[in-house]
């Protein structure tokens, strides 16, 4: 999943030094050794005793009733000859349980806890071989979001699509919702006729004539990719594997924008081994969609804030690629090791970007995401235990791991290691490791073993120089961290300082900058005093008041918003209603909450946008404009 939350960093930052801590020969410290635990505490179920192997998902959509109703219907196989089977849900309804299809079950419903849900506990006996579950969805579900047609981008029809992690698929399915529990699934699902559905599984490419389609994923996957899409959605074919899917209205403006996706799966390819799903297509969703790429397997589900108009802003869609080897392939055992999902993918979308796009451009990402690392610790001073790697997250919302720490603070823990190794040793120990562990779970604890067996324990200084305990087990940035080379950020820094002191915007070698060199500007001016005429110069020469490119566009209403630069508050009213994305939410309505005007527009403008935001950006953005 593409990074959450962008926190705005300035260059008078401090780094968090961070404590060294544990042996350095050895992959970890006796303390965090005695410390480890690797039970999954964010799912009831009891998957490690009796487990749903192959779900066949029989569901109907329901737009008048906003409801999901059907039956999950699961294999399940139970060597430990228990008397039960335990279930994920959360919000469900559960109509009734059926055992081999005819015996009635009985079940009891566990207390509801806040975070996890309630646990659906059904009897079985040692010769069951399936437990079907007739249920249907409420509107407390978290994962669902139902989209009336005006918030739609052709106004027609309505839309519905899901957003399953980190554990919100139990509140459309009843599941073992835990990221070590893998099952198959094949799929009915009945829809309005004139709609299209969509699966993360082998998907259509029309739409059925009756409103039924059938889906099928033959590769084992976390519940946490279990997704669905229902609208009025067309398709267009890249290459022979390759497609996109959005409203009819944006389908064109979306294939233009993708047309190198078929080379980007080569690119991936090439750099750590075939890619095992089959197809790889996109959906663009409505514009409420609350994050920017969901990895769903066979069809990344991905924000329409990316159609820049000119591919500046695709790199996203290298990430989501990424996650078909980093967390679908393999996958974190438990939310505590979030890292070894993001961190990894986050250095596989920079490779991928370098081989297409060259090292200097890629340097910008290596630099700008350093400077989200900053601002993401200076964030968590007074969490100092959500700045390590691997987390302790038990008995509390899994989704509060899902910061920058994971994203970024991993993968410049991969960048030392391929430092420290050599780019080669790099690659081919991660084509290794990929391999080895093709749909299987890893948890920290085994990657530091795995990492040690295969790559580390062929030269001891290699050890000493990473240090993977400080990186894993301790708070802060170490000292080590690996910094990109700022070539083209220090031009840009220069012409920075040139315009804060006076040089006015016609005159600054801007125009044919790329989206990062402008979002380094941009943040540079947020830290900075810059006054009104400046913004006024700025925008009359680079009309950035009027751009469609989202990062700028999130960038500069900062700063408008900052600096009282009222020309640009109807453009980001404008962004503001129709944008859902949380990481571009969250640091204006912060910001608007600053000043006693502000919070008053804030006020105004959040009464509107509310209706068209996902309802896990609602509770954040409920937290804030209070």
């Amino acid at each position: 999943m593409n990074k959450i939350l962008l926190l705005l960093s300035a260059a008078a930052c401090t780094l968090l030094a961070c404590k060294q801590s544990g042996d350095k020969d050895k992959g970890q410290s006796p303390a965090a050794e005695a410390a480890f635990d690797n039970k999954d505490y964010h799912t009831q179920s009891n998957a490690d005793s009796v487990k749903g192997t192959h779900l066949f998902l029989d569901i109907e959509v329901s737009f008048d009733a906003k409801t999901i109703t059907g039956s999950a219907l699961w294999d399940i196989e139970n060597p430990y000859k228990k008397g039960q089977i335990i279930f994920d849900t959360k919000d469900l309804v559960i109509d009734s349980v059926f055992l081999d299809g005819v015996t009635k079950a009985a079940y009891t419903l566990g207390k509801p806890d806040s975070v996890l849900g309630t646990a659906l506990n059904v009897t079985i006996k040692p010769e069951n071989k399936s437990v079907k579950i007739y249920y249907h969805t409420t509107d407390k579900a978290t994962a669902l979001q139902w989209l009336a047609p005006e918030q739609t981008f052709g106004k027609q029809h309505p839309f519905l699509y899901t957003q399953s992690e980190s554990i919100h698929a139990r509140t459309w399915i009843p599941v073992q919702d835990g990221p070590g529990v893998r099952y198959t699934y094949d799929a009915k699902v009945t829809v309005p006729k004139g709609l299209m559905a969509l699966m993360s599984a082998t998907n259509p490419q029309q739409k059925a004539a009756d409103g039924v389609y059938t889906f099928h994923m033959d590769k084992p996957i976390p519940a946490y990719l279990m997704a669905l899409a229902v609208g009025d959605i067309g398709f267009k074919s890249i290459d022979d594997r390759t497609g996109i899917y959005a409203e009819p209205s944006i389908l064109a403006k979306a294939y233009n924008e993708f047309t190198d996706v078929g080379k980007m799966v080569h690119t991936a390819e090439e750099l750590y081994g075939p890619y095992r799903w089959g197809r790889y297509d996109i959906l663009v969703l409505p514009s409420g969609f609350p994050i920017g790429g969901m990895e769903n397997p066979k069809l990344t589900f991905c924000t329409p804030t990316i159609l820049a108009g000119d591919k500046s802003l695709v790199n996203l869609i290298a990430h989501e690629l990424a996650h078909n080897w980093s967390g679908n392939l393999v996958t974190n055992h438990t939310w505590n090791d979030f890292w070894l999902n993001e961190g990894f993918t986050m250095y596989f979308e920079r490779r991928i970007t370098e081989a297409m796009q060259g090292k200097s451009y890629t340097d910008m990402q290596w630099e700008l995401g350093y400077q989200d690392l900053v601002a993401t610790m200076e964030d968590l001073k007074d969490k100092p235990e959500d700045t390590h790697l691997r987390l302790n997250l038990k008995g509390r919302n899994p989704d509060d791991g899902l910061t920058d720490i994971a994203y970024e603070k991993g993968a410049h823990l991969l960048k030392l290691i391929e430092l420290t190794v050599g780019r080669a040793k790099m690659d081919t120990f991660l084509t290794q490791y990929f391999n080895d562990n093709a749909f299987k779970t890893m948890n920290t604890k085994d990657f530091i073993e795995y990492l040690n067996k295969h790559l580390l324990d062929q030269n001891p200084d290699w050890k000493m120089k990473i240090n993977i305990n400080e990186w894993v087990y301790s708070a802060g940035i170490p000292k080590s961290c690996p910094r990109a080379d700022m070539e083209r950020f220090a031009k840009v820094d220069s012409v920075a300082k040139k315009f804060t002191t006076g040089t006015k915007a016609a005159a600054l070698p801007a125009a044919q900058w790329s989206t990062y060199e402008w979002m380094h500007f941009l943040r540079q001016m947020v830290a900075s005093n810059i006054n009104l005429e400046q913004m006024k110069d700025l925008d009359q020469v680079y009309h950035l008041t009027q751009t469609q490119n989202s990062e700028k566009a999130d960038l500069w209403y900062l700063l408008s918003i900052k600096t009282k630069y009222t020309p640009a508050y109807p453009a980001m009213r404008s962004f503001l209603y129709v944008t859902g994305r949380e990481k571009f939410l969250q640091p204006l309505y912060k910001e608007m909450m600053k000043t006693a005007e502000g919070k008053q527009m804030a006020s105004e403008i959040y009464i509107l946008a509310r209706p068209n935001y996902h309802p896990l950006t609602q509770k954040v953005v409920d937290e804030i404009v209070k």
